[in-house]
């Protein structure tokens, strides 16, 4: 009896500890004016997180995107959300050799009518706990730049103002 008590405590903490790990999350983004304009689909995969994301009202062309180190989305810069998501301690860009911040992504490109519908992939990135957790903390932001970034140019790829913001939290 006592074999089966014990098996069924652990049977319940796994179960417990899985539902802490999240492997998807969605997360809703909005512009300046409050206004949603997309939405991106996190989800763990083996070698990080891959991000479905789909947003409009952009400029036609590239724009950077990046996690952020804070989830927030206030003002109408989005200064808020800080830096981007570095706990290694990295330089810029996936061209700089002391790069790339955890963050950094590849640029999106929107379409001739404003609208990007892109899967991205965020190596080395967690939903799971871990210091390279999405969620950690508080959690982070995912933000869109007005312009492309260069990839290598310090601290933040020279792409511009921060045009869209989403929140990327643990629970809402």
């Amino acid at each position: 009896m006592r074999f089966f008590t014990t098996f069924f405590i652990m049977i319940v903490f796994l179960a417990a500890c899985q539902h802490q790990s999240p492997t998807t999350k969605k997360v809703q983004l909005y512009n300046h004016s409050g206004d949603q304009v997309g939405s991106a689909e996190l989800e763990e995969e083996s070698n990080g997180v891959k991000i479905k994301l789909k947003a409009e009202g952009l400029s036609p062309g590239f724009h950077g995107i990046h996690i952020h180190e804070h989830p927030k989305c206030t003002g109408n810069d989005f200064k808020s959300a800080g830096n981007h998501l570095n706990p290694e301690k990295k330089q810029h860009g996936p061209m700089n050799p002391k790069g790339p911040h955890l963050g950094d992504l590849p640029n999106i490109h929107a379409d001739d009518d404003g609208k990007v519908k892109e899967e991205l992939m965020l190596s080395g990135a967690t939903l799971k706990e871990g210091k390279k957790s999405l969620l950690l903390k508080d959690g982070t932001s995912l933000v869109i730049t007005a312009g492309k970034d260069d990839g290598l140019s310090q601290p933040a790829g020279n792409s511009g103002k921060r045009i869209i913001c989403g929140k990327i939290i643990a629970d809402e």
